[in-house]
């Protein structure tokens, strides 16, 4: 199973979108705190839409917290840090089943000291844009993912 992780997610709209997509993709979702809404908000529910029983998620209460629980005994998964400022193209790694997916908050991105800790990867955008839309990111990331572990099969 794949994983996505959001470090300090900030709009409630884009989880709840990111979270029906996991849904889809059968992908385990981890929010790291601080978030930038309650976690009961009307927009995130909304976003999800009646998926969330369909949805294994799990709320970490900081960077530190994430790092000890999920990637302590997570010896052969591991985690890709989706940038902008990174320079390896997303489609030229090899995922495997396990993997986590990290992205960083809306307006600033994964923070340095993040972002050294794992190999990076972006999404090329030949256009005039800084960044995509968090959501958007986290479907063209993980379903990518998804394609190449479906070749393997």
């Amino acid at each position: 199973m794949l994983k996505v992780v959001l470090y300090q997610p900030e709009i409630p709209q884009n989880a709840g979108n990111i979270a029906r997509t996991c849904a889809a993709a059968a992908a385990e979702l981890h929010l790291i705190r601080p978030l930038g809404f309650r976690w009961g908000d009307p927009k995130l529910k909304r976003a999800g839409l009646d998926y969330w029983d369909h949805l294994h998620y799990v709320l970490h209460d900081s960077w530190e917290a994430f790092v000890e629980k999920a990637l302590a005994g997570a010896r052969q998964s591991r985690v890709w840090a989706f940038s902008s400022k990174a320079t390896q193209d997303y489609t030229r790694v090899p995922y495997q089943p396990g993997d986590y997916l990290l992205f960083g908050p809306e307006t600033r991105g994964l923070p340095k000291e993040v972002l050294e800790q794992f190999p990076s990867v972006t999404i090329p955008m030949p256009g005039k844009v800084r960044s995509l839309n968090l959501a958007v990111s986290v479907g063209i990331g993980l379903f990518e993912a998804l394609r190449q572990l479906r070749m393997q099969e």
